[in-house]
């Protein structure tokens, strides 16, 4: 551009300017001899070579830190930097996730201490005020019952880390276009590897949930299914892991799309108001309640039409014992129900379904989830092949839940016939997906929260949700 002067001119014109400024400079100060001699300093340091080029072209910097040129320093730096790091990294014995994640939790936490949900006060309960469920934070009797389920509380948090992590890489590893197996295989095998899988004492505690649009839970493919998640779908991912049969049960629903945004927000906020009721000494039916409010004040626009968000009214969240994953109380999402208490020590999923629909779902196509009967005695079995395949689920799956595909990574063949014998029989029972009217969009979000003596442990949260 015109007018502009070049980097040659420019440096010219200021080392003249330099110059001129230092001469007058002692030409005033010749009356002053101290500040004269200061002045002398000054200039005698600034002609001390500083940044420049030397004869063969590299660049120089400041003799007085004897420092290397600039393009051989920077590598130099950096490696010492790496050094330093790699060596506080041995010290410590710490390690970071690879991306995608490969390291098992345990050995990102050695020491067995693993992190701790999110902390928050019981929720207020009928006939017992605040400052009760405050005063446990401070209370040496709770805390020392605290302390003495920490085992238990570090096998959940272990389970929790492995959910956190699986999931982080999953959400953004989804895109329209897969297919529902590819997916699921790729969740599965993540969470394998961060769970250390280790027989019934670690692994995957019901299979993966990946429900779509009007299905809203207990879908996942079976060998053969080719349908493939489109831009358009909204789908909920729902996948458990455990330590020692300490599940954790929690969902999260993606979509492409933004027009659904109002639904999944609706859900989500449904989520956090059951959380936030929840705690020792609560009613279950109070719990349901909030839900219901928070929901039903959502509505959502599709296709030009407006839609309130409704409560899946015959879905629920529930207790969860060890091994077992619906553990005897039901949390329920509307108003009513039970006045049944939750009590200390107990772990319950909070989860909550909306829909656009009917806000009620029924049993539809093909049944793919199964789970031995928890309370089931002993039957009396006549086809070799139904008690070859008890053997196969007692040794695999124990009464945790499974899947079609997961009999056929641990073996069974032909197993249809006797699958059928053993539900006919009540000792496995069915879980077929549960769907409400086609056409319409359902969403769900779920996390595990532990009751402790002292406070309500959100033990799933994390930065996603």
């Amino acid at each position: 551009m015109a007018g502009v002067k070049t980097i040659e001119e420019t440096e010219q014109v200021l080392d003249n300017e330099e110059e001129e400024e230092v001469d007058g400079v002692e030409e005033s100060d010749t009356k002053d001899p101290a500040k004269k001699k200061k002045k002398k300093k000054k200039k005698k340091k600034t002609a001390t070579p500083t940044e420049g080029t030397g004869e063969n072209g590299t660049e120089i910097v400041s003799e007085k830190n004897n420092v290397a040129p600039v393009e051989n320093n920077a590598g130099e730096g950096e490696d010492k930097k790496k050094k330093k790091k790699n060596k506080n990294k041995n010290k410590s014995g710490i390690k970071s996730q690879t991306s995608p994640p490969t390291i098992p939790i345990a050995e990102l936490f050695p020491d067995g201490n693993f992190p701790e949900g999110q902390i928050m006060d019981h929720g207020p309960a009928e006939g017992i005020d605040e400052r009760t469920a405050k005063d446990r934070f401070s209370s040496e009797e709770k805390r020392a019952l605290d302390r003495m389920h920490q085992d238990i509380y570090q096998e959940i948090r272990h389970a929790a880390e492995a959910h956190r992590q699986t999931r982080k890489h999953m959400r953004e590893w989804i895109k329209p276009g897969m297919t529902m197996i590819e997916i699921c295989e790729e969740l599965e095998s993540s969470a394998r590897r961060l769970i250390g899988e280790d027989g019934l004492k670690a692994g995957l505690a019901f299979p993966t949930g990946c429900s779509r649009n009007h299905c809203a839970a207990h879908y996942t493919p079976n060998t053969g299914d080719t349908t493939v998640l489109e831009y358009d779908d909204v789908v909920k991912i729902d996948f458990g892991t455990h330590i020692n049969g300490r599940i954790i049960d929690c969902a999260f629903t993606l979509h492409f799309n933004p027009r659904y945004d109002p639904l999944v927000k609706g859900v989500q906020e449904a989520t956090e108001a059951g959380i936030k009721a929840s705690g020792v000494d609560v009613r279950l039916c109070d719990v349901g309640a909030a839900v219901q409010e928070v929901m039903e004040s959502h509505e959502v626009e599709i296709d030009g039409q407006i839609y309130q968000v409704k409560p899946i009214r015959n879905l629920n969240g529930h207790s969860i014992g060890p091994y077992r994953i619906h553990a005897g109380k039901t949390v329920p999402i509307v108003k009513g129900g039970e006045t049944t208490r939750m009590e200390e020590n107990e772990f319950y999923a909070i989860e909550t379904f909306g829909s656009t629909g009917r806000g009620q779902v029924h049993d539809d196509m093909d049944c793919s989830h199964y789970m031995k009967n928890f309370d089931q005695q002993y039957v009396p079995l006549r086809l070799q092949s139904s008690k070859q395949l008890l053997n196969l689920i007692n040794k695999n799956f124990s009464t945790l839940a499974f899947c079609k595909r997961w009999l056929e990574r641990a073996g069974a063949t032909r197993y249809a016939m006797a699958l059928k014998d053993l539900c006919d029989k009540g000792v496995v029972d069915a879980y077929p997906p549960l769907c409400d009217i086609k056409g319409c969009y359902t969403a769900q979000f779920e996390h595990t929260i532990l009751l402790r003596p002292t406070c309500k442990e959100v033990v799933s949260r994390g930065d996603d949700y």
